[in-house]
Parts: structure tokens; C-alpha cells; sequence
């Protein structure tokens, strides 16, 4: 189910146009509407608000002014974990290489 602080791709037409994170889902007067507030990830930035149905906020189609529209959830894709340091290292002494620590080249 798509909650608070997620991230939806919108789709117009079956093509997507934004991406947007959701700042707020509350509930409408009418039963199972809720009114969505998303930041659209775009440029300019902005902030809308929507009135949907439950159905309509976890990627179920619906029309505005006529054209169709859908929201996908984006779940982000599994990544590997980060090297540690000595694996790091190992493998810039097998490539000939030398190993620069960032951290200890920041000045105070």
C-alpha cells in the first residue's frame, strides 16, 4: 500500500510524466476518498493536492479532466552491499593501486 513519504510515478495516458513523493494522505467527508498531498519532483518544485479513492492511491486507473491517470509506487531496486575497507584495499594492491582516504585529506 503507498503511504506518507513515498515515492509515486505518475502516469498520463499510460505514459509517465512526474515523479512525485507523498507528503500526506487524509481522509475525505465521503467514505474511502482521501485527499493526497504530493510534492511533485519536478522543476519547478511544487505541492498538490488531490481527492482520491483508496483503489486510485495504490496504482488502480482514474480519470482527471478526461485523460487517464495512474500512480505507481517506486520501490527502490535491491542493491549489493557496500565493500569494507579491506576489501577495498585488497583489491588496490592487487590492481597496483594506491588507496586515498578522503577522510584524511579533509582539513578542519
Amino acid at each position: 500500500m503507498t503511504a506518507e513519504n513515498d515515492i509515486v510515478l505518475i502516469y498520463l495516458e499510460d505514459q509517465p510524466l512526474s515523479f512525485a513523493r507523498i507528503e500526506g494522505i487524509l481522509p475525505d467527508t465521503k467514505p474511502s476518498w482521501y485527499h493526497v498531498r504530493m510534492l511533485l519532483l519536478q522543476i519547478p518544485v511544487q505541492v498538490v493536492t488531490w481527492i482520491l479513492r483508496d483503489v486510485y492511491i495504490d496504482g488502480t486507473e482514474f480519470t482527471m479532466n478526461g485523460k487517464r491517470m495512474r500512480l505507481e509506487k517506486v520501490e527502490a531496486p535491491e542493491q549489493e552491499p557496500a565493500p569494507d575497507e579491506k576489501t577495498i584495499q585488497t583489491a588496490a594492491k592487487k590492481s597496483g593501486g594506491k588507496l586515498i582516504s578522503l577522510k584524511d585529506l579533509k582539513k578542519d
